[in-house]
């Protein structure tokens, strides 16, 4: 009762706070490393106190880059339960005779953001305890659940090889992705390639030669050169692996979506023991069929993490589009996802009036969002029936995550659950920092700047600060 009636106040009087002005130490941080205060949005509160402790232009619109995966994750949390989970299911839509199945096998999708190679193998062998051994016909995927134009890895950025690139889809399968891994081979005069997973519709044209020079930027000096078709890809290189390097890895984004669910069904389910020769098209489960293999997810606490510690984008786009699939039904849009996240932040009484949502990760140009409206969510969060849930997805300073490499030289190491955004020109981080004394702030600081990139060390300070001044400004203004 206690934590409703200081959220309730929170609410009623951030519109008309009088918000003290940044302390002197904070506001030199950023103008040392050239971000003009007029760039910058900060809210820092102890989320026990009804008013902020300082802020700086809280109610202005801001691209937020991945920091917006907080509204996305809180929503999921708060309206799914820590403990949902997804399914992908197999149908087939015709008899199993003496283990051949005489048709078709079916896979429906409900936009399971983690299907790893494992959790697939996993499926396979449900597959195979099923009595299927050969599959007659062909691959029909079921991916109606989520209703998408036609994604453009390169529309972003112009770099569609990137995993972060990898667009939303209800039959998602290892992030769409492949791992090459490079490393000396046994003659010492050339560098090995390995493909994970193992898919033969990739296909190295030839591995590089080794030469003996420091690692530096090695994936420039292989030079590589990728032809995705689509449904194949092959990969060759014009320059050379260098040979400090030992073993390392490149992580690319390969071939259309279905082509990559088929291949890896192929791969997979002959790993298993199985025979399957056919294409794949796409279609729709029987109706009224019962599924004969079902995958189960891991639950969403544990999908949150992942999304938050490791600013994953395409996990986080699948989970928004869950929001309006379990809260609205089939087929889920961005649209319709944006608002079932609109409706919930006007049940919770979290205001946030210059919200604008394309896909819930951050990864976009059009999104925006205040410093003030994500510190109410913060606060809100904080007092919450998923407190911990949340709380534990934020990267911890100087431990895991984005921010493993940051504060490791600072007190606030270990003390501090962060999101951090980068794009071109935004440079963005919210959480919580717990002090000494076991206050938690409340801390979202970002910048809209084409010295953004250079403002890292200020966000920085900003967060020692709070950890090491916080409780005794707050005391000092009170």
């Amino acid at each position: 009762m206690k934590s409703t009636r200081i959220l309730a106040a929170v609410l009623l009087l951030w519109a008309s706070v009088a918000y003290a002005a940044l302390p002197r130490a904070v506001a030199r941080a950023f103008a040392d490393a050239g971000v003009p205060l007029s760039a910058v949005s900060i809210v820092v509160q102890d989320v026990s106190r009804p008013r902020p402790l300082f802020a700086a232009q809280p109610a202005k619109a801001m691209s937020p880059a991945s920091v917006m995966k907080l509204v996305t994750t809180f929503a999921a949390l708060d309206l799914l339960g820590p403990s949902y989970r997804w399914r992908t299911e197999a149908y087939a839509d015709a008899p199993i005779v003496q283990g051949t199945l005489k048709g078709n096998l079916v896979l429906k999708g409900y936009g399971d953001p983690k299907i790893t190679i494992e959790q697939w193998q996993l499926l396979m062998s449900s597959l195979r305890a099923s009595g299927i051994e050969r599959i007659d016909g062909d691959l029909v995927l079921d991916r109606s659940a989520f209703d998408l134009a036609p994604h453009d890895p390169a529309a972003f950025d112009a770099a569609p090889l990137r995993a972060y690139n990898v667009g939303p889809d209800a039959l998602l399968v290892n992030f769409k992705s492949v791992r090459f891994v490079f490393a000396p081979d046994a003659s010492g005069t050339h560098a090995s390639v390995a493909i994970e997973p193992p898919l033969s519709s990739i296909r190295v044209i030839d591995t590089p030669p080794m030469v003996a020079a420091p690692c530096g930027n090695w994936r420039a000096s292989l030079a590589p050169t990728v032809l995705d078709h689509g449904s194949t890809a092959e990969v060759s290189f014009a320059g050379a692996y260098p040979a400090e390097c030992g073993e390392r890895s490149w992580y690319v984004a390969l071939l259309d979506s279905p082509s990559y669910v088929h291949a890896m069904f192929r791969t997979y389910f002959a790993a298993a023991g199985g025979r399957f020769e056919g294409a794949w098209r796409d279609g729709r489960a029987p109706r009224d069929a019962r599924a004969i293999a079902v995958l189960e997810s891991p639950p969403l606490y544990d999908i949150v993490r992942d999304v938050n510690k490791l600013s994953n984008n395409v996990m986080a786009r699948q989970l928004f589009l869950t929001l309006a699939l379990a809260t609205d039904g089939p087929p889920a849009t961005p649209r319709r996802a944006a608002l079932v996240v609109e409706r919930w932040l006007k049940s919770r009484r979290i205001s946030m009036p210059v919200l604008v949502l394309e896909n819930g990760s951050g990864l976009s140009r059009n999104e925006r969002v205040s410093a003030g409206g994500l510190a109410r969510l913060l606060v809100a969060a904080d007092h919450s029936a998923v407190r911990e849930e949340f709380a534990s997805s934020l990267a911890v300073a100087a431990t895991d995550g984005t921010v493993e490499n940051r504060f490791r030289e600072r007190q606030v190491a270990g003390q501090a659950l962060l999101k951090t955004g980068t794009l071109e020109g935004v440079r963005a981080l919210a959480g919580y920092v717990l002090d000494a004394s076991g206050r938690r702030f409340a801390v979202v600081a970002l910048i809209n700047h084409p010295n953004a990139a250079r403002g890292q060390p200020a966000l920085d300070f900003l967060v020692q600060w709070v950890y090491a001044y916080g409780a005794g400004y707050a005391a000092a203004t009170r």
